[in-house]
């Protein structure tokens, strides 16, 4: 079964853009939700990211990744096959 990865993204953010390339180019499959302009959409995103407001923010598997940097760091030390191969909860 394939992990549950979402990201909450702007249309033009540069950061965004580059984390869903990262996951494009790993083959993930993502739900995005596009909160441009969208205070109530944004403060739900706060919410569950710890309130962070910034984008992109990205939960796999409903576990707070964060954002791009935090997601490239990842990927830089070997982590995010890993987390990205578990389909339960981290």
């Amino acid at each position: 079964m394939a992990p549950k990865v979402e990201i909450y993204t702007w249309r033009t953010c540069p950061f965004c853009i580059r984390a869903k390339n990262l996951l494009t180019r790993k083959g993930v499959n993502f739900s995005e939700y596009s909160i441009d302009g969208d205070e109530a959409a944004r403060s739900q995103m706060a919410r569950r990211a710890n309130g962070r407001r910034s984008v992109p923010q990205i939960f796999i598997n409903n576990h707070h990744i964060g954002g791009c940097d935090d997601i490239y760091a990842l990927e830089a030390q070997g982590k995010l096959d890993e987390l990205l191969a578990s389909t339960n909860n981290v």
